[in-house]
């Protein structure tokens, strides 16, 4: 991959913001995601973000840390906190924004427990697909101290599929309808497609249940997002 996230991020940090970034997706036409957005304070941010940080207890990983925004807001509130992703560009970020313990690294690849673990901005998307679910609630289980807890977000995009009539077109015969493909484009350069998975809460439940997760329901958005705790 070309790591445009991360380039962007960089773009931004070192002053250079010309540009902001370009996601599509398969079901869905091209949109912007200002950069700025991404260097949001604790007040800027949703109130579902705002709410899992502020359940946020003990040690804290912080997974797809981006542009290390919540993991700077819990350091400044005295949380041990360690920020996680796979864009190099985005681990620079982080740490020359100042957050102390930031790692280039996959969640598959975390060994270390955590009290809790955050998974923001679509965290569900890490899993990729339906199939992959299982091995990565299992691999967060395993590094969850006990009584600790997840906290993650993501979106029913059911409401995608509807038509003028209030039916769903959705293909029986196809996969999960929240499994996409995600396409990130900066300054003219596309990167290579990545899979992408939004999950209802519904079925994020059942999957929790199948591991033994308890899965609850926190908050719900204003546009079919979600905050659910894993326990």
């Amino acid at each position: 991959m070309k790591d445009l996230f991360g380039k962007a991020l960089l773009d931004y940090q070192n002053k250079n913001y010309t540009a902001d970034l370009i996601t599509e997706t398969s079901i869905s036409d091209e949109d912007t995601l200002p950069l700025p957005y991404l260097f949001r304070t604790f007040d800027e941010m949703p109130k579902l973000e705002q709410k899992a940080l502020m359940l946020c207890k003990g040690k804290v990983l912080d997974v797809g840390c981006g542009a290390g925004s919540h993991a700077l807001f819990l350091q400044s509130k005295g949380i041990d906190v360690k920020a996680i992703d796979i864009s190099e560009g985005a681990v620079s970020v982080t740490k020359t924004r100042g957050v102390k313990h930031v790692e280039l690294k996959a969640l598959l690849d975390e060994t270390d427990s955590f009290d809790t673990i955050l998974l923001l901005m679509n965290g569900t998307g890490i899993f990729q697909e339906m199939g992959a679910v299982s091995k990565y609630l299992n691999h967060l289980k395993q590094i969850l101290k006990p009584n600790g807890h997840i906290l993650i977000d993501s979106s029913d995009i059911k409401y995608m599929y509807e038509d003028e009539d209030g039916g769903f077109w959705l293909d029986m015969n196809a996969g999960y309808y929240g499994e996409l493909d995600y396409f990130i484009s900066y300054k003219d350069e596309k990167d290579i497609p990545m899979k992408w998975l939004y999950l209802d809460f519904d079925t994020l439940k059942l999957a929790c249940n199948s591991v033994g997760l308890s899965c609850e329901l926190v908050l719900e958005g204003e546009h079919y997002d979600y905050l659910a705790k894993l326990s």
